[in-house]
């Protein structure tokens, strides 16, 4: 057998391959799965053990010889230059174009009708202290919106919380400006509520706050009512019904004729045709006390709404938890809308 190995290793040290199909003819011979050194190291289990050393280190022999063979072909074939990886003479890919979210849309949308009546736009921070969020506002210290099962109360500092609404924006806006007052604050808020088809622990509201000398109930209503037909229609009909905020008093919420025409309409409007798109009141006389504000001088109104509910009204959105799931299906619907 060793004799056999030694002549294979001087027919390969004789052997030219000067083309590929020489080359890959040989490995298949040698180095193949079929090939001379398979069949050989087959062979080896019969080698009697005093010659397995020898024979062992000729098959390795043969073995190197084989593939220093294809390797000084592979080396000197010249390299063959590799064309483009893309066809360039084939139409090229449209871009596709960019698309803002709905809320987006509705946000600037509804911030620039207030900014046409002449509110400015003012801007506060998403982690707020008690004073700001709660204590200035009216907030009593049993009130609900303080327990951890309403707030996301900052685990290191319970005085601190991601806010629950932008009217501390109006506090501090109240505290560093002197009336006149005219601002909206647009915002990310947080809540702690379970997430369902109508409501979700994170989501946006715009909210209005004017301050002057004889600032009534009755301007508060004109304002909302220019600004629902500004934006839902010119005959849109609207509804105040009395209720309870903790900063204003008295205190209403706005309800919208949303319709019954679909199953949509009666899901969310639960009925009753009418959608509830904010809450509003007359600033109470104890919140502008606390922000240094004279309440026998001055008066106001502050109002605040969920974008997503308008959002979901503008676009027929039946599931609020699709502003957040970034599908892109559901995004591209809203390409060129501005």
């Amino acid at each position: 057998m060793l004799e056999t190995i030694e002549k294979h290793i001087r027919t390969i040290e004789q052997t030219t391959l000067s083309t590929p199909e020489a080359a890959e003819e040989f490995r298949i011979q040698y180095l193949g799965k079929k090939g001379i050194l398979t069949a050989l190291f087959g062979e080896f289990k019969t080698v009697p053990n005093e010659e397995k050393k020898a024979v062992g280190q000729a098959l390795n022999a043969l073995k190197t010889a084989a593939e220093a063979a294809l390797a000084s072909v592979q080396t000197a074939s010249p390299t063959k230059k590799k064309g483009p990886s893309e066809d360039y003479s084939r139409p090229g890919y449209s871009i596709l174009p960019g698309a803002h979210h709905p809320i987006s849309i509705v946000r600037n949308e509804i911030v620039s009708i207030f900014e046409r009546m002449g509110f400015a736009v003012a801007q506060g921070p998403e982690m707020e202290d008690d004073w700001h969020n709660f204590s200035a506002l009216n907030f009593p210290p049993e009130h609900p919106a303080r327990d951890m099962q309403d707030t996301f109360f900052l685990a290191k500092d319970p005085d601190w919380a991601l806010r629950t609404h932008t009217s501390s924006v109006q506090v501090r806006t109240m505290e560093t400006q002197k009336p006149p007052i005219r601002i909206i604050a647009p915002g990310r808020v947080f809540r702690n509520e379970a997430i369902s088809s109508r409501s979700h622990c994170v989501f946006h509201q715009v909210e209005g706050l004017y301050i002057d000398q004889n600032v009534s109930f009755a301007d508060l209503k004109q304002t909302l009512l220019e600004f629902a037909r500004a934006f839902f229609g010119e005959k849109t009909e609207i509804r105040l019904r009395p209720s309870y905020f903790p900063f204003t008093e008295p205190s209403a919420e706005m309800d919208i004729w949303w319709g019954l025409e679909n199953e949509v309409d009666h899901r969310m409007t639960k009925g009753t045709g009418w959608l509830e798109i904010m809450g509003c009141g007359m600033v109470d006389p104890a919140v502008l006390s606390s922000c240094g504000i004279d309440p026998s001088t001055y008066s106001g109104y502050a109002f605040g709404m969920g974008i997503e509910r308008i959002a979901m009204q503008r676009f027929q959105i039946p599931d609020i938890r699709a502003f957040y799931e970034n599908d892109l299906r559901f995004l591209r619907n809203f390409t060129g809308a501005l």
